[in-house]
């Protein structure tokens, strides 16, 4: 490979990682054509953009960034997929499916996510439990509502409560 095509793409990984605020280093040893491209639909229905990279141009990437990616420079040995995506838990979700079904490949190397750094195949339930943004907002709206729905639900057995009332003013009579 010709000089002026790796800088290339050193350029073009260093720019998937300022796009992407989170992505999974992923071994992919072992899998055959039909299990890659089965990988690379599904996560495309999940809005993951996966790369299949050479080792040494992505530690290129990662020193030229402005995050300190040092941790990571370890895992990059084999063969390395990079997983980006916008939502943190969603390549790890994608991961873990795997494992289910008794599928040891692809496995996680390392992750960064949510301003992080994960190394380890063993942090993949850590990160299936990193919530989303959405989920996040959701759990806010929910717990906001909930004394909200008490105080409805009470108003609308309004007319209990107004016969309460008169009866509690009746005895203090």
């Amino acid at each position: 490979m010709r000089k002026e095509v790796k800088d290339t793409i050193i350029v073009e990984l260093g720019q998937k990682l300022k796009e992407y605020p989170h992505f999974y280093l992923v071994d992919i040893t072992g899998l055959n054509a039909a299990d890659t491209s089965d990988l690379r639909r599904k996560c495309f229905k999940n809005e993951i953009k996966m790369v299949v990279v050479k080792n040494k141009l992505l530690h290129k990437a990662f020193e030229a960034s402005d995050i300190d990616f040092e941790p990571l420079y370890s895992t990059l040995k084999g063969n390395t997929a990079v997983m980006f995506a916008n939502t943190a838990n969603v390549p790890a979700k994608l991961l873990k499916d795997y494992k289910s079904k008794k599928k040891e490949i692809p496995a996680l190397k390392a992750a960064y996510a949510e301003e992080g750094i994960f190394v380890g195949a063993d942090k993949l339930d850590e990160l299936c439990a990193i919530k989303s943004k959405t989920e996040l907002i959701a759990d806010v709206v929910a717990l906001l509502q909930s004394p909200i729905k008490n105080v409805v639900s009470g108003l609308n057995a309004g007319g209990k409560i107004h016969g309460l009332l008169d009866a509690i003013a009746e005895r203090n009579k």
